[in-house]
């Protein structure tokens, strides 16, 4: 599977299927289920001792004289067996619940790692919410499968063994009652399984639609508040939480028609009358009765902890099967390990580039042109003419349908991608800040930038004062996405961060849009001092860039329209001239 980026994991995985993948994970926990399986069959064994030894007892007991002997003895048994089982019960928990919280834990970096692979074509139209859902809660579900489901599962299984190795100790005739019982649990539970499994899944599909939409609104709380609709947005969170209770509840009246509850009954009786015959024709000793009637009193164990255990293994195989979905949606881009790594120059050629978010829907058509090493390039256009598509094909965020973009000559596909897009920086006007300090989130390109470096780039990008002015300078914590800043202080901020990687290519998409024109001057500086030297594209409606650039491409319906310095294109591209007048108007008239 392609992939944008990849990391060694400690582990390997089989992604075949969700059970194969689930058993790869489980698999790398050799010891601990060895201990897990040693303690289930030792905690049903010794939990069957129990009837065997009051049985001897009773015998013991009705004896001619009383044996108190054998009384102590079996008294002595149950003491040691259970002080025994608590011990192996301990192991088998602690093993199962160290399994099910490493398994979390790998399955959840597994899960990173591919989400940080994925190309922006899948994060555009995957939303955050549901996976988010899938990155939690799904992945919780497959810890809770593993204990107490696993864990449960096999315990009852090994419970339901004993009656079956212990009954012909007294009558191989008795091993009737109890064959009937794991016979028909065994057809129960797989009819059971049949239909659980659709129900469990989904539920978790509804609890992943109900937790995309909470965060889809609140990532937009501020135009919810700023229009009114909190009770649109609460009849609309209702519907999805509405139909994720149905989903748990039709789980819920599944479960209450579990058929093992019936056949434990009619077991229970048809053993106890089977042995009472037997013991009525001499065939058997009443303590033999009560031993057997104790032996069927293990199933009780699977029959009720089923309901619960096998619906824990159900929701946690719909979960990985929804976490092995988004793992192997498919990307568009491949990382290219073996790829050129060697320093960009800055040479730029579009050659009949056509692309598109999505197949029948271009939104540039057969572009090309040339720009030189050091260039500074403006790209102008109305509104959805496609320049901030354009560039984003430069460092390979999508790839293009047809044609080619090259780089130093070499297209961009040729590239190592790590090393393509450590050399281009790209500073868009949604401007995105970590919840972090303002000099971690300056040096995020360059996270071993000494303090020294990260204090020029910020005076370089005009930001070191206002920086200052905060209470804690540059170890402040900025809110999400920079909420605490003002839109020309997060401006600022991704300017420095640029400036600190030194970029051989630099792209402003709008970059001083959020600025007063004083600011805006003194960012213009700092622009033309970074673009010495790199290539540098600025999407801009600034009549001051447009102007210095070497450059200016227009855009107009993804095609282009012109290409040419200012004076040229003011002398011979009619569309030039009504986009920089409209501009002018714009820069006179401000809003």
């Amino acid at each position: 599977m392609m992939q944008e980026f990849t990391a060694n994991l400690d582990f390997t995985t089989d992604p075949r299927s969700p059970q194969r993948w689930l058993f790869s994970h489980i698999s790398h926990h050799k010891l601990a289920l060895l201990i897990m399986f040693i303690g289930a069959f030792g905690n049903a064994a010794l939990a069957a001792a129990i009837p065997v030894y009051i049985g001897i007892a009773f015998d013991a007991v009705l004896a001619t004289p009383t044996d108190m002997r054998a009384v102590s003895v079996a008294a002595w048994g149950i003491i040691i067996s259970q002080a025994v089982r608590a011990v192996l019960q301990l192991g088998r928990n602690f093993s199962s619940a160290l399994i099910g919280e490493r398994l979390e834990r790998d399955i959840r970096q597994e899960l990173y790692l591919s989400l940080l692979g994925k190309s922006m074509t899948f994060h555009d139209l995957q939303p955050v919410g549901d996976t988010m859902a899938r990155a939690t809660n799904d992945v919780h579900e497959v810890n809770l499968m593993l204990n107490p489901g696993i864990n449960l599962v096999v315990g009852s299984a090994n419970f339901m063994m004993m009656p079956l190795l212990l009954a012909p100790r007294y009558d191989w005739a008795l091993l009737l009652a109890p064959g009937f019982f794991v016979v028909t649990y065994i057809l129960a539970l797989i009819h059971y399984l049949g239909v659980l499994n659709p129900v469990t899944e989904g539920v978790r599909e509804t609890f992943g639609r109900m937790n995309s939409r909470l965060a889809e609104a609140i990532d937009g709380i501020e135009l919810v508040k700023g229009d009114a609709q909190e009770e649109q947005e609460i009849d609309l969170f209702a519907q999805n939480a509405g139909a994720y209770r149905d989903s748990a509840v039709a789980q819920g009246k599944l479960e209450a028609r579990f058929l093992p509850l019936l056949l434990l009954g009619i077991t229970q009786a048809a053993g106890f009358t089977h042995a009472l015959i037997l013991a009525g024709n001499g065939r058997i000793a009443v303590g033999d009765v009560i031993a057997y009637m104790g032996l069927l009193s293990l199933f009780g164990f699977p029959t009720f902890i089923s309901l619960m255990a096998y619906s824990r293994v159900s929701l946690g195989i719909a979960g990985a099967r929804r976490i092995l979905e988004l793992m192997q949606s498919e990307t568009t881009l491949d990382e290219n390990s073996a790829g050129r790594q060697q320093p960009l120059r800055g040479q730029v050629e579009f050659e009949q580039v056509t692309f598109g978010y999505v197949a029948g829907g271009d939104v540039l058509k057969n572009v090309s042109f040339s720009v030189k090493p050091g260039m500074t390039v403006a790209i102008v256009g109305q509104t959805g003419s496609g320049k901030s598509s354009l560039v984003k094909l430069i460092n390979r965020t999508y790839d293009v349908g047809n044609g080619r973009v090259l780089l130093d000559g070499i297209d961009v596909r040729d590239w190592n991608l790590a090393t393509l897009r450590q050399q281009i920086s790209i500073i868009e006007q949604d401007i995105f800040l970590f919840s972090r300090t303002v000099a971690e989130n300056i040096a995020f390109g360059c996270p071993k930038a000494t303090k020294e470096e990260i204090v020029a780039a910020a005076k370089a990008a005009q930001a070191h004062e206002f920086i200052l002015s905060f209470k804690d300078g540059y170890e402040t914590v900025v809110g999400e996405r920079g909420v605490t800043l003002s839109g020309g202080q997060r401006q600022r901020l991704a300017l420095a961060r640029a400036f600190l990687t030194n970029p051989s290519i630099l792209v402003l998409d709008d970059s001083t849009s959020a600025v007063d024109s004083a600011t805006e001057d003194q960012i213009q500086h700092a622009i033309q001092e970074a673009a010495t030297n790199r290539t540098t594209f600025l999407i801009t409606h600034r009549l001051s860039q447009i102007r210095w650039a070497d450059l200016v491409l227009v855009l107009r319906k993804g095609q282009l329209e012109a290409v040419g310095d200012h004076n040229m294109l003011m002398e011979t591209s009619p569309a030039y001239r009504r986009i920089f007048a409209q501009y002018e108007t714009d820069a006179a008239n401000p809003r």
